[in-house]
């Protein structure tokens, strides 16, 4: 028992663990209860936990569809859901601390240093302060933008409602969408308000808030950081190469894009760049993408946004690490150098093994659903990357899963916005310092 309290109470990350758990395990007995549902039925139990998992995940794959399944009150705690598990429960719970008046304890800096994948607790409080701020003001924009455009289409309430509740969704990367019939935002395929300001809140909440506070103090500081620059550069190529790469791709396919005027062309293939950086909005078939397309979705969302983010996926600053390792060796150089900065080998190491833990995982996955579902390779091969990478987007397969099959897409998108590493280090024993080295060997790489 001793043990068993001392687990409980010890590391941060067993906390941020047990912690997000609790909350998807509180928001699956709401969402199961009947009133949550629009029939005044209960939902099975196995479809709220994976709805909760889902919204307080961020992800957005969904086993019944949230617009017409769930009533008003189901699709409030959804969004309340994806509201704390986008900024952290634990930057949600220092709020209320604010409210009260109350003193942050070291323990919690620390947790919340863990939460924001922060390197120190040095103005840690004044970040989730931040935090708070640009996640309701920037949410705040995209719901009047969002309200004004569904006032075309919609009675002047629902038109509100669901501007709220899309500009939540999207800035937190969710992609829950209350459109009905799985439809998502395929009836704005042509609509520039509706994809740029989509796009915009898909970015702004993916880059990172250290990024977003990193812009907003350019006037003070007169640079940016390191990690800043990284963030900017990746994401930007992300999106313009993975847009190009759509759009050529896409444009001659007759399911998608072909009978397509071409700036609408240009505006999907920007939004299908955009989105799989964990954001799970569509405008165009997924399933009808030809299969490259599909693949290449596959590597976006595998990458996904930005550390301290509201997204997943190995992220933008792992893959740039990544990269300039495999440009340092080829060149023949020692250090990984990034805008005239070297970065420690410590920060090498951890992006592989980051990347090989998460690779391991949707391999791992990936093989046992194509024993327990009968679907295409390709499409179970998305879906599990997409629950990894927070994503929510789907080629048809989340509504014909099985048993089994929900419970691994379940535990992926907990695994996903936990992070492999925070698990890891959440269920690992604690290890004491090596007081030695091992004498250096050789093998032959390669």
């Amino acid at each position: 028992m001793r043990k068993v309290v001392k687990w409980l109470t010890v590391s941060p990350p067993r906390i941020l663990t047990l912690g997000f758990a609790l909350i998807i395990m509180v928001g699956a007995q709401i969402l199961s209860l009947p009133i949550a549902s629009a029939t005044g039925e209960r939902t099975p139990f196995i479809d709220a936990l994976f709805t909760a998992t889902s919204a307080t995940c961020v992800t957005g794959l969904v086993t019944v569809d949230t617009g017409t399944h769930y009533s008003t009150f189901g699709q409030i705690v959804i969004l309340l859901l994806i509201q704390i598990g986008g900024l952290g429960f634990m930057t949600m719970a220092t709020l209320f601390a604010f409210f009260l008046k109350r003193r942050i304890s070291l323990k919690e800096r620390l947790i919340l240093q863990e939460a924001l994948n922060q390197s120190d607790m040095e103005g840690i409080i004044r970040l989730v302060r931040k935090v708070v701020l640009y996640a309701l003001t920037i949410e705040g924009v995209g719901a009047l933008l969002f309200t004004i455009r569904f006032l075309f289409d919609m009675r002047p309430g629902r038109a509100v409602y669901a501007g709220i509740f899309h500009a939540i969704s999207f800035f937190n990367n969710a992609g829950f969408d209350i459109m009905g019939e799985f439809r998502s935002l395929t009836d704005y395929v042509d609509d520039p308000l509706v994809n740029i300001v989509t796009m915009l809140l898909i970015v702004t909440g993916g880059l990172g808030f250290v990024v977003l506070s990193d812009l907003t103090d350019l006037g003070k500081r007169k640079r940016l950081s390191l990690h800043t620059k990284v963030v900017l550069s990746m994401s930007g190529f992300l999106i313009l190469f993975g847009a190009v790469v759509i759009f050529l791709f896409e444009y001659s396919n007759p399911g998608t894009m072909k009978q397509l005027p071409l700036g609408t062309k240009i505006l999907s293939a920007f939004l299908q760049s955009v989105s799989p950086r964990t954001a799970g909005v569509n405008t165009l078939d997924l399933a009808s993408l030809r299969q490259a397309t599909q693949f290449f979705i596959v590597i976006l969302m595998f990458i996904g946004a930005s550390p301290g983010s509201t997204g997943g996926g190995i992220k933008t600053t792992t893959f740039a690490a990544l990269l300039g390792a495999v440009w340092a060796m080829i060149r023949g150089r020692e250090d990984v150098v990034m805008f005239r900065y070297r970065l420690a080998q410590e920060r090498v190491n951890k992006a592989l093994t980051l990347t090989l833990l998460a690779l391991a995982l949707v391999i791992t996955a990936t093989m046992i659903l194509s024993t327990t579902e009968d679907h295409h390779f390709l499409m179970i091969l998305f879906e599990v990357t997409s629950a990894f990478g927070t994503v929510g987007l789907t080629m048809g397969l989340t509504t014909q899963l099985t048993l089994t099959g929900k419970i691994i897409i379940i535990l992926m998108m907990y695994i996903g916005r936990l992070g492999p590493l925070t698990l890891g280090y959440a269920l690992s024993p604690k290890q004491e310092r090596a007081l030695y080295r091992q004498a250096e060997g050789k093998i032959i790489i390669g």
